[in-house]
């Protein structure tokens, strides 16, 4: 059976039902259908008293183009920890139609682990993708109007840096669009801690600069109330389930290559007030989701995980090599947080390789769990719940691999020698000239979020498995004052993706 065949096979609980069993007042749910709910954020003041639960962080090693099953580990996870009695809830981000319909397809898991309703989530879901995207060119079209309408805030329209967005990969707009996930709106959604943060940071958005160097913001152009009224209620969680009927939270969908790849601040608040534990996943390899969310959300949003599973996979070990691991194991031991290597076991990995990974990871003094939650749900995760709920940790004992005291030079060289192992960076004469300007707006203490190819350690996707001694090209430097992020831009990595010569929009009926 393929997953929507499986998926189809199985009866949801009632989502009104999975809500009460969470203790979640009706009026503070909103419906989408049967299976799918809206949660107010009204609740936040109602649980501010409960104890926060542990967070888990799922990443993973440099995948294949396919991706290695961090959903489905996570799922599994999360129905693990439930099935031993542990009261567990799933945080993770919202699919794009672009991977959609082009190469990876939907983000609902995999097996018999996997979200549902899982045709309904991954295409449209609640609407939340497109408000942002509406948001996002609302916001576009207010300034071009500005300046038709007699530019009486005096903006150089050589000087726009707000670009619209839509949720398709699509080359032909590369320069003039983002793709949704990567816009600015997105960040802004996911990192916002409340409706007045969210007003906020979106009325704190770079648009463009006067004739006379100065600054033009979203608030500036009246439009902040207005944006805000647009994402009200797409800012509110949103509630679905596991086969197994266990809860998992769906909001806001940033990619990790050329975002911060995270869910939204808000769920993550939501499941840690609701449960014992959130599991939750970063985007793509270590080197990109992971280190995103340790030096951005951990650091800026109390949401330091108590432990972090770091995903391998036998196929990309055979792709990208075993040093490949390596480079993973070493980066996450700088954080000082308790983790191990889970191995998404596939049907076609043999017992002798299995244990070859088992006996190598053990050599370097980390634990090694194979995992096979896709055929066997909850049951093929058990002992990784177990390690998990076993492990200890001291908050205290968190280390970052920057300060925010530092230059944004400094950020960068310090994640390009701990975390991609270059041994020199070349800046672009554009990269130069934003490195100066974000002194000039007081701009060094933000944190810094790197956009680069997801496929190695490094800026080019050709050099796998642990490259060290090498250049690191910075192509170009993004401010993000809405956000409060700079976003690094390496090599050749763009904010439109495209279509691949067979997307897999051929194959839908």
């Amino acid at each position: 059976m393929t997953d929507i065949e499986i998926a189809n096979s199985i009866e949801p609980q009632d989502i009104c039902e999975l809500a009460n069993k969470l203790k979640i007042k009706k009026d503070n749910i909103e419906t989408y259908g049967k299976y799918k709910a809206k949660i107010s954020n009204k609740i936040f003041k109602e649980l501010e008293k409960n104890k926060n639960g542990k967070l888990v962080l799922v990443t993973a090693i440099s995948p294949t183009p396919y991706g290695e099953g961090k959903t489905t580990m996570s799922i599994g996870i999360a129905d693990g920890l439930n099935k031993i009695g542990k009261k567990a809830i799933l945080s993770l981000r919202e699919p794009s139609l672009g991977p959609v319909f082009g190469m990876k397809g939907g983000a609902t898991g995999g097996g018999m682990a996997s979200i549902v309703p899982e045709d309904e989530i991954n295409l449209h879901f609640t609407g939340d993708f497109h408000a942002i995207t509406a948001c996002n060119n609302l916001l576009a079209a207010a300034i071009y109007n500005h300046i038709y309408q007699g530019n009486e805030l005096n903006i150089d329209e050589n000087r726009i840096c707000f670009k619209r967005c839509l949720d398709v990969n699509d080359r032909i707009l590369r320069g003039s669009f983002n793709i949704t996930a990567a816009s600015e709106i997105m960040a802004i959604f996911c990192l916002a801690s409340d409706l007045n943060d969210l007003r906020r940071r979106l009325g704190n958005i770079l648009c463009a600069y006067t004739k006379d160097d100065k600054v033009v913001l979203a608030k500036d152009l009246k439009i902040d109330g207005a944006l805000t009224l647009l994402l009200e209620k797409a800012f509110y969680p949103n509630l679905v389930q596991t086969l197994e009927e266990n809860p998992v939270l769906v909001h806001g969908g940033p990619f990790a290559n050329i975002a911060h790849g995270c869910c939204s601040v808000t769920s993550l608040k939501l499941g840690l007030n609701l449960s014992n534990y959130v599991i939750t996943e970063a985007g793509f390899g270590s080197d990109l989701g992971c280190e995103k969310y340790m030096n951005i959300l951990a650091r800026k949003m109390n949401l330091t995980p108590s432990y972090i599973v770091l995903v391998a996979t036998i196929r990309a070990l055979k792709h990208s090599g075993m040093e490949n691991l390596d480079a993973h194991i070493d980066h996450l031991k700088q954080y000082h947080v308790p983790f191990c290597v889970a191995i998404n076991k596939f049907s076609e990995d043999s017992n002798e390789e299995l244990q070859e990974i088992i006996d190598y990871v053990s050599l370097k003094g980390v634990k090694c769990i194979v995992t096979d939650s896709y055929n066997e749900g909850s049951s093929g995760s058990i002992s990784l719940a177990e390690e998990i709920i076993n492990s200890n940790f001291d908050i205290n004992s968190v280390n970052y691999l920057y300060e925010d005291s530092m230059t944004i030079q400094e950020k960068i060289e310090a994640l390009a020698k701990k975390v991609y192992h270059s041994s020199s960076i070349q800046y672009s004469d554009e990269a130069l000239e934003k490195l100066e300007e974000i002194k000039r707006l007081n701009l060094e203490h933000y944190p810094i979020c790197v956009a680069k190819t997801q496929y190695s350690i490094s800026d080019d996707e050709t050099k796998l498995g642990y490259p060290k001694d090498y250049t690191l090209n910075v192509r170009d430097i993004v401010i993000q004052t809405g956000s409060e992020m700079i976003i690094v831009l390496l090599n050749k990595i763009i904010t439109m993706p495209g279509l691949p010569k067979h997307p897999n929009f051929e194959n839908m009926e």
